[in-house]
């Protein structure tokens, strides 16, 4: 049931929010109170359940470790923003090596964790692609045999799913016959231009699935404030025409408007506790690294999957040794990113390349469920991307390096504009050797210790991503393609940080129960992408927000006694 408190979707001008957040971060709210709700991140989760808690009458507080961004002032308006993309706006934290950032050890990982530290999180640097898990992804131990089914299932986040898609703004279209039936999307999906007809047609040759890829970005003017996407082709970045949805746009006006304190430049680095192991607060060191206490009747985690098992394991303590909320020791475990591998096409005969979102065109979830004669379990979606910018191309980016000397100019002329590509997203299943752990050495720009990434692809994961790459070629060679470019394996791409305080209704296979409340301790709440149990083989967010917004209901409606 959707909250009884939660006010209907509305439009708000985003003109005049910033100045209007600082304001209320440094003059409007007494400090030395006791907040009701406390919420570590200020990303996707963190300001779904501060919108949905403020609206409720919650006393709420947000600390984030960034800070709020000007639309106008993102790279994508800057001829070197390919040059920015890969340093100081790169989506790495290890290239970027901001102040709010902290650096991750990838020593032992095959992929990168990629993020982003400020109000909006994550959602400032993505592509803003949003599929829904299927109902299978709750079910995976039940049909295969492997991982474990959640708690919960499709049906019991379906209306948080069509919450979220109102307040972030959805455009697609009903009727997709590989998803259950849907409610209709506030706008019609992004038009897929010349490259989606194209590769469109070769999957109906081929007798595959395929359908106009939902996105969180306005192809129409949808919320005060907000444009209609210009096509321009730079959406993994900022968006300043603020087409691309955020939610420092979207929910976290809202949110301040019904009171919520949004503390920014705020690293937290311990969750507190009393006699008794429930949580009191939180620890964090401002901009000028001076060290402060604010204190909350309960604490919600939305700091991502890497972010908050590391958070947890900083907080420990005699009463807790292994850390907050891990007497499973399952915090920090079973690390899934999606393996990710890709296919371009080269067609030097295409004259009027069509820009616009970077990899949100169409989609194909052919191959998404399990079929035994594959030889491995579960499955992938191909999702087709366009071409990015010429440093990206000459670079490598997701395809090969384009090689210096002879053959230079002539291999660019080839490909760059003329590119089309289809990435493989897989499933990745669980597995306790894959972590987040605290490193002995590697520190942030405050000292406290930095999380160390152990991961590395199962066979069941290679199989999986090889047969991908094979059904890519054969969809490039029916469209046509001259040249076909194969990346095996595209390592900066853990976009997608999840299972690393699992939920689940077992204590000592699960950090969280199905609303997201530690089993541990009744007044910590974890609601990003860490509660996740399987990974599915889509682009997470959506889910993420629809768990928060269930949980933060949950919360509003069940949990009176954390509210003055």
């Amino acid at each position: 049931m959707i909250s009884r408190t939660f006010q209907e979707p509305h439009c708000f001008s985003t003109i005049g929010t910033v100045s209007l957040g600082r304001l209320m971060t440094t003059t409007d709210h007494n400090p030395d109170r006791t907040a009701d709700v406390l919420i570590v991140g200020a990303g996707a989760s963190g300001a779904a359940v501060a919108t949905l808690l403020s609206e409720a009458g919650f006393d709420v507080v947000c600390i984030e470790q960034g800070h709020w961004q000007d639309s106008f002032k993102y790279p994508t308006v800057e001829r070197d923003y390919e040059l920015q993309a890969m340093s100081s706006w790169s989506i790495n934290p290890n290239k970027r090596r901001l102040p709010e950032d902290y650096p991750t050890n990838v020593d032992n990982s095959a992929v990168d964790p990629v993020m982003f530290n400020g109000v909006g999180g994550s959602t400032i640097l993505w592509a803003a692609h949003t599929p829904r898990l299927l109902p299978s992804d709750f079910r995976v131990k039940s049909l295969d045999g492997v991982a474990d089914d959640w708690p919960i299932s499709y049906e019991d986040l379906e209306p948080w799913y069509d919450l979220n898609d109102q307040v972030m703004g959805c455009a697609g279209i009903a009727g997709d016959p590989a998803n259950p039936p849907r409610a209709g999307r506030p706008m019609l999906p992004i038009p897929i231009g010349k490259d989606g007809e194209m590769m469109a047609g070769a999957f109906d040759r081929l007798g595959w699935h395929w359908w106009p890829s939902e996105n969180y970005i306005n192809s129409t003017r949808f919320g005060e404030g907000r444009d209609v996407c210009n096509f321009c082709g730079h959406n993994m970045m900022g968006c300043y025409q603020r087409a691309k949805s955020s939610t420092d746009i979207t929910y976290w006006p809202r949110a301040i408007d019904q009171g919520t304190e949004l503390v920014t430049d705020a690293r937290v680095r311990e969750i507190t506790t009393d006699t008794s192991g429930r949580v009191t607060g939180v620890n964090y060191l401002d901009a000028e690294g001076t060290d402060h206490h604010r204190s909350a009747r309960a604490v919600v985690m939305a700091a991502n999957g890497v972010g908050t098992p590391r958070m947890l394991l900083l907080s420990d303590s005699d009463r807790h040794p292994n850390g907050l909320a891990n007497s499973s020791e399952l915090v920090g475990k079973n690390l899934m990113f999606h393996v990710f591998g890709q296919v371009s096409g080269a067609f030097p005969d295409r004259r009027s390349p069509w820009m616009g979102p970077a990899v949100n065109i169409i989609n194909s979830q052919e191959f998404y469920e399990t079929d035994p004669a594959r030889g491995f379990l579960r499955g992938y979606m191909l999702r087709v991307n366009r071409p990015q910018g010429p440093a990206s191309i000459a670079r490598g980016g997701s395809v090969e390096r384009v090689p210096w000397g002879a053959g230079h100019h002539e291999t660019m002329k080839r490909r760059f504009t003329n590119t089309v590509g289809i990435g493989i997203m897989g499933e990745d299943l669980p597995d306790e050797h894959n972590s987040v752990s605290l490193d002995e050495r590697l520190t942030d720009s405050s000292g406290l210790p930095a999380p160390k990434i152990t991961y590395s692809v199962s066979e069941n994961s290679r199989a999986l991503v090889d047969h991908g790459i094979a059904q890519g070629r054969i969809v490039m060679q029916e469209a046509g393609a001259s040249e076909v470019i194969v990346n095996r394996q595209v390592r900066e791409t853990g976009w997608h940080l999840l299972g690393t305080a699992r939920m689940g209704d077992d204590p000592k296979r699960s950090v969280v129960d199905n609303y997201g409340q530690s089993h541990d301790i009744d007044n910590l709440f974890i609601v990003d992408g860490s509660v996740f149990v399987t990974a599915g083989a889509v682009n997470p967010t959506p889910t993420i927000q629809a768990i928060a917004l269930r949980t933060a209901d949950y919360i509003a409606n069940e949990r009176n006694d954390l509210k003055a």
